[in-house]
C-alpha cells in the first residue's frame, strides 16, 4: 500500500468516525429536547416522551420533523412558545450533547 492509499484510508476512517459521533450527538440532543419539553408540559412519562422525540427524527432527513413534533406538542398542551425558541433550544442542546459525547458522559 502506498502512502497515498494510507492517507486516503485514514481520511475515510476519520469521516466515518465523525459521522458516528454526530449521529450520537443528534440522538442525545433529541432525548434532551424531549425531556425539556416534557418538563414544560408537565408530563409524568418523561422518558416515554423523550423516546418518542428521538423516534420522530427518523421520519424525514434533517431536524424539521423533530422541531415540528415538539413545537406542535408544546402548542397543543398550552405552553406559550415559538418555533424560534424551540429551534434555539435545539441548538443549545446539540452543543451540550456534543460536549457530553466528547467528554464521555
Amino acid at each position: 500500500m502506498t502512502t497515498f492509499d494510507d492517507r486516503e484510508q485514514a481520511f475515510e476512517n476519520k469521516f466515518a468516525h465523525d459521522q458516528e459521533l454526530e449521529f450520537k450527538a443528534t440522538a442525545r440532543r433529541n432525548r434532551l429536547l424531549g425531556e425539556w419539553a416534557a418538563g414544560l408540559m408537565g408530563l409524568a412519562t418523561v422518558e416515554d416522551y423523550a423516546r418518542a422525540v428521538v423516534k420522530s427524527d427518523f421520519e424525514q432527513p434533517g431536524d424539521e420533523d423533530v422541531l415540528r413534533k415538539v413545537f406542535e406538542d408544546l402548542k397543543g398542551s398550552g405552553v406559550a412558545t415559538s418555533e424560534g425558541e424551540v429551534r434555539r433550544k435545539m441548538d443549545e442542546l446539540l452543543a451540550q450533547a456534543r460536549e457530553q459525547i466528547k467528554t464521555g458522559e
